[in-house]
């Protein structure tokens, strides 16, 4: 069958206890390291939408927008290398971070590496609402890249180590779920401060990070740490009591011998970084590429980073196109609860497959829609009832990416690697993903300007390349327990070539 099929056999899965409160607790508080990330995702947009903004840090495009409005190209109003990179600059370094978080979630521990972005976000965030000038920000925009580095590399796997294999999928995907509710925040937030009248409606919406920001910093402290890390760390007897209070139950050793197992064979390993590249790490490797790569390819941080500007440019009002930003934000969140409900039950294949056909099919019909109202020079007028189809159009094309692409695109980079590659595995995840999100980020708009509706098809064309992808490529994983993966790509028609037996032998009893 294309992309694999895997159950887990032994049944040592059925001694991961019950589903405690300790364990929900611990990967909500946890959880709440997506809300930097997503806070700065929706904030962005709207901030470089407002005019006051724009007035003080980029006047050239302020004047394009408003005195030349008759005569330029209406894709081309925002386009600006120097507006871009105050969105991108962020990305960029926490590509760079993620490196170094890797190294601190190993060697100190996950909770460790949440507590130190949360800080560091903290401090972006208080200079980027002091900021006077462009150096100001873009400083600021780099400590705020620091930390959503740190917590994008430490966040999912922590979650992925302290749930049990039957709720991994839930439990991981709360992390994309505090993105979405941060965007959404920050939509509201970018509405509501824009109609201070003061003029520093954009300090309060950048100032505002901090909160996230402390929320994560002051979890951490209270968060413990998993089982795997402490193990990582030589603790055994603290490891397999900290199994025990999170499983609920003193049925846990089978399981603790899995982990045992696991880091033993991690010590072995002194270069994760060059045991990566090894044949045998090649699936895990290609799917930490690809996986995040993929998934800035959807297109989906056109809408999330610039849907204020984005509306703006296709005729909607200030006041409009910052409510359709709202919008769009609820509908990410709604949607990534049904992925939530939904993706230890039927699978992360079948959501896969479901998103990316439902995505091409709205980015067709708004290239399409647009195209026809605005033509190749943007001069045009839509609507009504042709802005409400577009809006439409375009909640549909969010959904379909929020209970698919969007949360497992860190779910299953997190749970795919054993534990003698996993930070270095998810690093490369982060960086990969910081890496794409900057170059989608820095070209946009300029991309926008130049390729005009044609944009949607040519995200559209990458939607169809990577679902296709899915279906041959990549094996289901749910329900699997993460110290058993190994099973998985031995068992896949294509991996498995590359899986050595003694990957899987410490485990023959079960089979």
């Amino acid at each position: 069958m294309a992309g694999g099929g895997f159950v887990a056999k032994g049944g040592r899965d059925d001694n991961n206890g019950g589903i405690t409160a300790f364990v929900i607790i611990t990967c909500i508080v946890a959880a709440m390291g997506g809300l930097i990330f997503g806070y700065d995702i929706g904030i962005s947009g709207g901030v470089t939408s407002m005019e006051q903004f724009l007035r003080k840090f980029f006047p050239s495009v302020y004047t394009k927008m408003n005195d030349d409005k008759g005569l330029e190209n209406e894709y081309c109003k925002f386009d600006s290398e120097l507006l871009t990179l105050f969105t991108s600059s962020l990305y960029i370094a926490a590509l760079v971070a993620s490196f170094c978080a890797s190294s601190v979630t190993r060697i100190f521990g996950r909770k460790m590496s949440m507590c130190f972005g949360g800080l560091v976000f903290l401090a972006g965030s208080i200079l980027n609402a002091a900021a006077v000038n462009i150096a100001m920000l873009i400083i600021g925009r780099l400590l705020l890249g620091v930390g959503v580095g740190f917590a994008n590399q430490s966040v999912p796997v922590y979650l992925s180590e302290m749930a049990p294999a039957k709720l991994r999928g839930a439990l991981n995907i709360g992390f994309q779920m505090a993105i979405t509710i941060g965007i959404l925040a920050a939509n509201l937030i970018n509405y509501g401060t824009s109609h201070i009248k003061a003029g520093w409606g954009w300090r309060l919406s950048l100032g505002l990070a901090a909160v996230p920001a402390i929320m994560m910093t002051v979890g951490s402290f209270f968060l413990p740490d998993t089982p795997n890390s402490i193990l990582e760390r030589g603790n055994s007897d603290k490891a397999k009591q900290m199994l025990r209070k999170i499983r609920g139950t003193d049925n846990i050793d089978d399981e603790f011998q899995d982990l045992v197992d696991a880091t033993e064979a991690a010590k072995k390993v002194a270069h994760p970084w060059k045991n990566i590249l090894q044949p045998r790490y090649r699936p895990q490797l290609v799917i930490c590429i690809l996986v995040p790569f993929f998934q800035q390819l959807t297109g989906i941080n056109v809408i999330m980073f610039y849907a204020p500007v984005l509306f703006k440019t296709i005729g909607f009002g200030d006041d409009a196109a910052l409510m359709s930003a709202v919008i769009t934000g609820v509908v990410n969140v709604v949607c990534t609860v049904v992925s939530i409900f939904t993706v230890d039950k039927f699978g992360r294949r079948i959501l896969f497959l479901e998103g990316g056909i439902q995505m091409f099919l709205c980015q067709i019909a708004i290239g399409i829609l647009i195209g026809v109202k605005f033509g190749v020079n943007g001069q045009g007028s839509i609507s009504g009832a042709e802005a409400d189809v577009t809006l439409f159009l375009i909640c549909m094309y969010v959904a379909s990416f929020a209970w698919s692409w969007g949360p497992l695109g860190w779910l299953v980079p997190s749970e795919i690697c054993p534990l003698e590659i996993r930070s270095a595995g998810q690093a490369i995840n982060v960086a990969v993903n910081m890496f794409f999100t900057f170059i989608i980020a820095q070209v946009f708009l300029t991309m926008l300007c130049h390729l005009k509706f044609g944009l949607f098809f040519f995200f559209a064309g990458f939607v169809v390349i990577m679902t296709t992808f899915v279906f041959f490529f990549l094996p289901e994983t749910k329900n699997v327990p993460i110290e058993e993966i190994n099973r998985v790509w031995k068992a896949h028609w294509f991996w498995g070539k590359y899986i050595p037996d003694d990957a899987i032998i410490a485990h023959t009893d079960d089979v």
